[in-house]
């Protein structure tokens, strides 16, 4: 349990596809593809004080 082989994993796009339909997933990527840079930035911002002062030497 917990590896997928190829059978359930065409299986998981198969029914994303129905769910959604093939015009709006590339809508769905995009705004989660936005959702991960701003996590990352919001980590970089995040980082304390004496580490930024190591980056920035």
């Amino acid at each position: 349990m917990g590896r997928l082989g190829p059978t359930e994993i065409i299986l998981i796009v198969a029914v994303i596809l129905l769910m959604f339909g093939g015009k709006k997933i590339p809508e769905l990527m995009k705004g989660l593809g936005t959702g991960i840079k701003e996590f990352k930035n919001a980590a970089k911002e995040d980082q304390p004080a004496d580490k930024k002062e190591d980056e920035t030497k």
